[in-house]
């Protein structure tokens, strides 16, 4: 039997981590912000696979080391993790700046748009991050704003990998679909697998977020999203950016390069 989610405190404290807060809770288990025995704060993602076979529980245990090897300054590096009680906990690094996506929300409520410069900066970062886990012939799978961080310097960091994901047959990887699919690209919608050029439809989604504040394809259902995923017309960034932006966004969101 599992350790329900309350009784994670023991299981931490047993190797050396002490909870400081919780920063997120789902389906999935928890995110809770630990810090270890030399003071260091990380997070750490506590996913419940109590219902998964053990090759699943292997799987992702072994996508989990994968992960663990990749080193890159715009990457959140992946420390370790552990497995006990039907709880896989994944150990990394703490950004203190939050994520993307409360960036963006802070700016569509001041109404200021972020400066190109900034856009700029954080897109190459994320790119240059993408170019480097696609090198390793590894996809992220679930990119969008809220799974890119900020650190302390102000760079942006890629982050929270669809670990979960590898559990494809379980009920709790089939809880953390739930959610608008903003991000999925038309091949995806169509279902199609899941490929390089999905990671990279997303990326452009990510950046026409950045610069209009606000998803390029939203409708009241999943059904109609889709639809406009897949057949809508692709909205344009604001002209208050350059050209080179625009077409870029342009370029990154064209359906046939997909």
């Amino acid at each position: 039997m599992p350790v329900p989610h309350r009784d994670l405190g023991p299981i931490l404290q047993k190797h050396g981590f002490g909870e400081i807060k919780k920063i997120g809770e789902g389906s999935f288990g928890k995110a809770l912000l630990v810090q270890a025995e030399d003071g260091t704060k990380l997070v750490c993602k506590a996913v419940d696979v109590s219902a998964a076979s053990s090759k699943e529980t292997q799987d992702a245990l072994k996508e989990s080391r994968l992960l663990a090897a990749l080193k890159h300054p715009y990457i959140v590096r992946y420390r370790h993790n552990l497995h006990e009680h039907g709880w896989l906990c994944i150990f990394m690094d703490y950004c203190e700046g939050g994520d993307l996506s409360k960036v963006i929300e802070s700016a569509k409520r001041r109404g200021q748009r972020l400066p190109e410069e900034q856009v700029l900066r954080w897109i190459t970062q994320a790119l240059l991050a993408l170019k480097y886990i696609h090198e390793r012939h590894v996809l992220h799978r679930d990119l969008k704003s809220g799974n890119f961080f900020i650190c302390r310097s102000g760079n942006l960091k890629m982050g929270d990998f669809g670990i979960a994901k590898v559990l494809s047959n379980t009920l709790a990887c089939a809880r953390t679909q739930i959610g608008t699919p903003y991000y999925l690209s038309p091949e995806v919608c169509q279902e199609k697998p899941y490929a390089w050029p999905s990671d990279i439809w997303a990326m452009g989604c990510i950046l026409y977020e950045l610069c209009a504040l606000k998803v390029p394809f939203d409708a009241p259902n999943i059904s109609t999203l889709v639809q406009r995923i897949c057949r809508g017309p692709t909205p344009s960034l604001p002209t208050a950016y350059s050209d080179f932006l625009r077409q870029l966004c342009t370029e990154m969101l064209h359906r046939t390069a997909c």
